[in-house]
Order: C-alpha cells, then structure tokens, then sequence
C-alpha cells in the first residue's frame, strides 16, 4: 500500500505541475523535462508514467473531463422525477459551478483539447453526458419519449458549446455566471415547448 500511495502522490504532483507549467508557458513550450522539474521527479520517474507529452496531456485532459462529467451525472441523477426548470438549473448551475471551482484549470486545458478531437476521447465525454441527460428527461413526463435522445443531445450540445465559447474569450466569472443565467433561460424554454407540443 505505501508504494501504491506514494504512486498516487507522484501522479497527482506530475498531474498539478502540468497545469502549472501550462499556465505559466503554455502547450507548446511545456516539455516532459519541464513539469518533472515543476514536480520534484526525475525524468526518469516522469517516463515511468508518461512515454511522452501528448500522453501526459491527455491523461490530464481526460482526469479533468471525467471529474466535470460526474459533477454532470451527479446532478442528473439528484435531478429525476423534478420540474423541467428545477432539472435545467441544476444541471447547468453544476456544470458552471464545476468549471468555475477550476476555472484558470478550464482554460489552459481548453486550449490543448482539440490536439485529442480525433482519438474519440471527447466523443466518450460527450456520450456520458448525453446519456445522462437523457436518463433525466425520461424520468419526467413533460417530455414525449420520441424526444428524449435529440432534447438530450441540445442540451448538452448548447450548455458544452455555449460554456466553450466562453472560454474562448478568456472565462472572467462575471462571464461564466452570466452564461448560467442564460442556459438556464435557454433551455427551460426549450423543454418547456416540448413539452406544450405534446
């Protein structure tokens, strides 16, 4: 267990000197040499874990996702059986929440994600959410059933890409707070018309 424990540590030290060095020189200066010295490993330590920089990035990049992904989950699960209002906000208040909990974190690894669009690991994200979502809205009546997978994939669609512009333009919280504010509005009158229509 030690050894176990103190592989952990290594891991997250490598993991938090990363981001570090993302923030201080950005991507395409960061080297392996680099967040080892940042973390207090050797090299060699370094590689045991990471062959490269792109396999370090994307482990990092994925532990991000997946935590920003259960905070999804989480709230869609606390969320079932509710009003359609009450599931939007508390979706959309957790996914900001989380993002602002993180937000210098958010940014940096913003700007790396498009190096791994293709490899399918976005695709994975994107799938858990929408499924969770879509476990949500079936559990409300409001939505007919036959909408359930496309409300699903705009609303994550709209909260993702709406929060990934926002990021774009460098994510001040006085931003991200008004982007809650809006999804919410957004995407209650969304479900709510949905709802009307059947």
């Amino acid at each position: 267990m030690p050894v176990q424990e103190r592989s952990i540590d290594t891991v997250q030290s490598i993991h938090e000197a990363t981001i570090q060095v993302l923030l201080q020189v950005g991507s395409e200066k960061l080297t392996t040499v680099r967040v080892a010295e940042r973390a207090g490993v050797s090299v060699g330590t370094m590689y045991q874990y990471y062959p490269n920089k792109q396999a370090l990035l994307y482990t990092v990049l994925e532990e991000h996702l997946t935590a920003l992904m259960e905070e999804v989950e989480r709230a869609c699960r606390g969320s079932a059986g509710a009003e359609v209002a009450a599931m939007v906000e508390n979706v959309v208040s957790a996914f900001i929440q989380a993002k602002l909990r993180v937000r210098q974190k958010s940014l940096v690894l913003y700007e790396v994600s498009p190096q791994f669009r293709q490899d399918g690991l976005m695709k994975r994200i994107a799938k858990r959410g929408r499924q969770a979502i879509a476990a949500m809205l079936r559990s409300t009546k409001a939505i007919p059933p036959e909408e359930v997978e496309f409300a699903s994939l705009m609303f994550y669609s709209t909260l993702t890409g709406t929060v990934a512009t926002v990021l774009a333009k460098g994510a001040p919280a006085s931003m991200l707070e008004a982007a809650r504010r809006h999804l919410i509005v957004m995407l209650t009158a969304y479900l709510t018309a949905l709802s009307t229509e059947s």
